[in-house]
């Protein structure tokens, strides 16, 4: 496979799901095998293979009233510098097109080089941090079951479109908790190496700190969050609780937004979902 000229692209489906798991495993991602059946379920993914071997691919999930979500662009070490993930984006932004699609994904610092002349349009940073140890603070918080239509309700504000089917299905999910404490609400799930916290929602800074130390108090694997960058004193709480930045995303989308968001979360549900 010397270039892209003769690269196949194929449409991958759920039995697809432990070859696109292997990939996403290589790139220490934390998606986990039921991640990868959401999109093979209820989105499109393309593939590249090279023998039987899957090497690349990337997913387009769409949500509701016209927006889609583009994730999983991967390709396999020796595969890549290839034009390879470039070839199965155009793909997605194809499909996209012929069902009239705003396209939105969240990009490390090197893929923000590659979507911008693409024609992406950057939106909201995000910081992504990691709490490996999480360890008991200094108060306990009495959490509740969140109310998921209340946690649809505020996503839907803050995406500016619905994304209840993919809530619902997450909460369904062996080991996920929706906690709540009255003044703020998460959704905490399984992902391969550690739990995913978010979306996340508070009335103010304090309360979003305290919710999510409580649900650190309660784990026992480490935790990831997802959080928007212009929370900046949500972001400097984590980091003074002992949680690490590793690495950012900038939010982009591709064509004009079809609704206005009327709420900021504190952290997204993981930049493969939004």
């Amino acid at each position: 496979m010397a270039g892209t000229d003769d690269v196949a692209i194929v449409e991958l489906g759920p039995a697809d799901a432990q070859a696109g798991l292997a990939l996403s495993t290589e790139a220490h991602w934390n998606q986990n095998e039921a991640d990868w059946l959401t999109f093979l379920n209820h989105g499109i993914v393309y593939g590249v293979r090279s023998g039987n071997d899957l090497i690349a691919t990337a997913a387009l999930l769409p949500y509701s009233v016209g927006n889609a979500w583009i994730s999983m662009v991967l390709v396999t070490a020796r595969f890549q510098r290839r034009g390879i993930a470039t070839r199965l984006v155009d793909a997605c932004l194809d499909a996209a097109k012929m069902r009239k699609l705003t396209v939105w994904l969240d990009a490390t610092p090197a893929g923000t080089a590659v979507y911008g002349p693409l024609g992406f349009t950057p939106t909201v940073e995000l910081r992504r941090l990691r709490l490996a140890h999480p360890a008991p603070p200094a108060a306990t918080l009495a959490l509740s079951t969140g109310d998921l239509d209340e946690l649809i309700a505020r996503d839907r504000r803050a995406m500016g479109f619905d994304r209840g089917p993919l809530l619902r299905a997450f909460c369904d999910r062996a080991g996920s908790r929706l906690v709540s404490d009255g003044k703020a609400m998460a959704l905490v799930r399984d992902g391969r190496v550690a739990r995913q916290l978010g979306p996340l929602f508070a009335d103010d800074t304090a309360s979003a700190l305290a919710l999510v130390d409580a649900v650190a108090e309660a784990e026992a694997r480490p935790l990831i969050i997802d959080a928007v960058h212009s929370q900046a004193a949500f972001v400097t709480g984590l980091t003074a609780a002992g949680w690490s930045i590793e690495r950012p995303f900038q939010r982009m989308r591709f064509g004009r937004p079809t609704t206005q968001a009327t709420e900021q979360a504190f952290a997204v549900a993981g930049p493969e979902f939004g």
